[in-house]
């Protein structure tokens, strides 16, 4: 048997291959209320059945008062017992039914929530690790987080009210078609006065809704900067800012906690006036037809049938605020934040051409001189922080000012594809982002095709002195790194960083301070060992370090708004 065989393809397997999630249509016109409703029709192979199953369980709950009515009225009072034994194995049958339809209906509801969950998370996730990144304004980590987890969870709760809500609904129009037997005016009253009861109510909610959405906001904003603070941590202390940061954090996680209760009590509220008025609803019902039983307008069964239709409504009414309003108001607004994400644009220019070889030139930047950097050699590049930031950000192709240009061998960067300009001009950030994994692992993720040799990798880790970091490690280059590579020193983690930039294929590549975290006889090491490792391509290095200016072959000082060759 094949292993493809083996894969389980039953109806709730849990285990297939994970979906990346194509079911929920996401394109530039899904507004945030239509995500939520295409969310809630979104695992239709599951919520369908539940839906169908909840609403026979709701319309089995409302003929229970129905059957004991009949029972009271045709059994009871007339002290048949064969028949009396009738009604009771109906009855029977009805709980049963009731049993078997909530058990899998409830089961298949939150399985199809998790799915849709599972893929909303997928493609939220594969959106911001997306190569070419994604433009708008940038997200701390812990925001980004909370987007990927609460706000998908809030948004894929909305699966549920293709089903609850239903059945409920079902229900009361089961109750109000039985009183309408019973006594029209009061199945009139069901059938009419609760749907407009709670489309009023809807719309008296919009400022609630409003207010929760900003509230939600604030949360994410708020505990994603107290996650960031929290991964930092380390870094603080060793400056000895712990204190300050400490002190940001309780500000922080005090504010996000202020703004989830807010939210909390804005939701309860919500949900309160909802029940509230539901319940008056029902007693006036009720009520009603109390004084019909005084009259003798009906009789002793027929009345017991309306106290318990009454007492059942009740239960689908409040939970109708619960389950639509509530998880509504709590999916519009999160979906407006995934939308944040899937709707964005990519951060990267790209465009379809493959290839490109020559000099770089960097033209029309305000304030900074056209720069000539040749295809082969390193180039250092003396610049203040904002002049390096600026450029980096051009050659990453991120942002650029307008009219101004990078041009490789003549060909526009933002005209390369996203893998050709990767290939033709690689920029490594400053502060390397390790994940969880070994030394090795890190610095052979760089790959664009997914495979890094070994031979490349090999030189790559002398190039950035790893093998000294080796050497120190427990396991070598097989030391795990933990989470961000807190497990390893700044300088250690600067040469990994380095180290995964060397090994990637990149005509020009682009270094910032790369050695600002070791020492003076490292860092000459390093400066010598990157010169001779890609001596048949190109180095830039931003820095004013004296190290890579003696070693340059050419240097670029814009401070002092000139370029001069040095050898």
């Amino acid at each position: 048997m094949t292993p493809t065989a083996m894969i389980p393809t039953g109806f709730l397997a849990g285990d297939r291959p994970a979906e990346r999630g194509t079911h929920v249509l996401v394109d530039a016109d899904t507004t945030p209320r239509l995500l939520v409703l295409r969310t809630m029709w979104g695992a239709n192979r599951y919520t369908i059945p539940a839906m169908v199953l909840v609403v026979l369980h709701f319309v089995g709950e409302a003929l229970v008062p129905v059957i004991m009515g009949l029972a009271i009225d045709r059994a009871v009072l007339t002290q048949d017992w064969d028949a009396l034994l009738r009604w009771l194995l109906v009855l029977a049958a009805d709980f049963a039914l009731l049993s078997f339809t909530w058990r899998f209906g409830d089961r298949m509801a939150v399985y199809g929530l998790n799915v849709i969950e599972h893929q909303f998370r997928m493609r939220v996730t594969d959106r911001m690790l997306d190569p070419a990144g994604t433009d708008g304004p940038a997200r701390l980590p812990g925001t980004a987080l909370s987007i990927a987890t609460s706000d998908v969870g809030r948004l894929s709760r909305a699966v549920l009210l293709a089903v609850f809500p239903v059945g409920e609904m079902a229900s009361v129009v089961v109750a109000g078609v039985i009183l309408l037997w019973i006594s029209w005016p009061l199945g009139v009253a069901v059938l009419l006065g609760a749907p407009a009861m709670f489309w009023i109510l809807d719309r008296a909610g919009a400022p609630l809704r409003s207010r929760t959405e900003r509230q939600q906001e604030s949360v994410g904003l708020a505990a994603g900067t107290a996650g960031d603070l929290v991964a930092g941590f380390r870094v603080l202390k060793g400056i000895g800012a712990e204190g300050e940061a400490a002190k940001r954090y309780r500000a922080a996680s005090g504010q996000a906690r202020d703004h989830a209760i807010a939210a909390m009590r804005t939701e309860g509220a919500y949900v309160a006036l909802l029940q509230t008025v539901s319940s008056i609803f029902i007693i006036a019902v009720g009520l009603a037809a109390g004084i019909m039983a005084v009259d003798g307008q009906m009789g002793l069964g027929q009345l017991i049938t309306v106290v318990g239709l009454t007492q059942f409504i009740m239960g689908p009414l409040n939970a109708i605020g619960t389950n639509f309003g509530a998880v509504w108001n709590g999916a519009v607004p999160s979906a407006a934040r995934v939308l944040s994400v899937l709707q964005a644009g990519p951060g990267v220019r790209a465009g379809a051409r493959r290839d490109a070889s020559g000099s770089l030139e960097i033209r029309g930047h305000d304030d900074i001189p056209d720069i000539d950097v040749p295809e082969r050699g390193l180039t250092v590049i003396t610049a203040d922080q904002s002049a390096a930031r600026a450029l980096t950000a051009a050659l990453a192709r991120e942002e650029a000012p307008s009219g101004s240009s990078v041009r490789v061998g003549g060909v526009h960067i933002d005209d390369l594809e996203l893998a050709a300009g990767r290939a033709a001009v690689r920029v490594a950030p400053h502060t390397p982002h390790l994940f969880e994994g070994s030394v090795i692992e890190n610095i052979a993720a760089v790959a664009d095709d997914g495979h890094v040799g070994a031979d490349r990798v090999t030189r790559a880790v002398f190039a950035a002195a790893c093998d000294d970091v080796a050497a120190v490690l427990r396991d070598g280059l097989d030391t795990s790194v933990g989470e961000a590579g807190q497990m390893l020193s700044g300088g250690q983690r600067q040469r990994v960083g380095l180290a995964r930039a060397l090994a990637a294929e990149s005509a020009f590549l682009v270094l910032t301070d790369p050695t600002t975290a070791v020492d003076s006889i490292t860092e000459a090491t390093v400066v010598e060992r990157v010169r001779a490792a890609r001596s048949d391509a190109a180095t830039i290095v931003f820095t004013q370090s004296p190290a890579w200016v003696a070693a340059a072959d050419t240097v670029v000082r814009l401070d002092a708004t000139a370029q001069e060759a040095t050898r």
